[in-house]
């Protein structure tokens, strides 16, 4: 899927609704540390993962750009240290100009100001005002694989951030995920409006009958929401 094909898919589709996609379609569930969060609230991100492993210098960041395309998405491995930032304003700046998504950092950053002005999306572990002191030796695949908390992503996965938190997908599933991920947020969407007219999540989801099916079969609710296309959870 094309970038603008990708943002035009998911710019109306929160993490969410794609989780329950995923699990839905036997996809593994790969999903940033919880502590990785926007800089404010309502950011919402997608793009083409752009890998960089970040070793004490921000050149690597200026390679990885270098060779990125509009759309992708700057995802910076720094191994979730926390004794000190690796992102600042001027990498932002550098990120938006060349026309990427946004950044998501195994780590922390800085400028929180700055970068709130600049109004890319940024997701991160949190702040410190110190960069780093130290130059490490850059690994061979610093430019093609990132690893974030427990997951490693490359250029064949996407991005997809927002309030809460973001997950890594595959792009060659990336239409199919899209697909079913609209119709999951659609039922729920009608359920909402079902019930601010009135009608309970009980009565929408049939839920006595659920529990005599469950006494009688052993019926789990999914099992039971999939007979009558609800979508409360995966």
């Amino acid at each position: 899927m094309e970038p603008l094909d990708l943002q035009r898919a998911y710019q109306d589709l929160t993490t969410p609704h794609v989780a329950d996609a995923i699990m839905r379609l036997s996809i593994p569930v790969r999903q940033a540390p919880a502590t990785i969060s926007p800089l404010w609230v309502g950011a919402h991100i997608v793009g083409r993962v752009r890998p960089a492993q970040h070793v004490g210098s921000v050149d690597v960041f200026l390679e990885a750009i270098e060779h990125a395309q509009p759309g992708d998405v700057l995802v910076v491995d720094n191994a979730g240290r926390d004794d000190e930032a690796c992102v600042g304003d001027l990498i932002a700046l550098e990120t938006r100009q060349a026309g990427l998504a946004g950044i998501v950092i195994w780590g922390l950053h800085r400028d929180s100001h700055e970068l709130r002005t600049i109004h890319l999306p940024v997701f991160s572990q949190g702040a410190l005002p110190a960069g780093p002191q130290r130059l490490d030796p850059q690994p061979a695949d610093a430019l093609t694989t990132a690893r974030i908390g427990e997951h490693t992503v490359t250029g064949e996965d996407f991005v997809l951030g927002d309030d809460d938190g973001v997950l890594f997908l595959p792009l060659n599933h990336a239409e199919e995920i899209a697909e079913l991920a609209i119709t999951i947020r659609d039922t729920e969407r009608h359920q909402a409006t079902l019930m601010d007219l009135g009608t309970s999540l009980r009565s929408q989801t049939r839920f006595t009958n659920y529990l005599r099916a469950r006494e009688k079969n052993g019926t789990t609710f999914r099992q039971h929401l999939r007979t009558i296309g609800g979508a409360i959870e995966e």
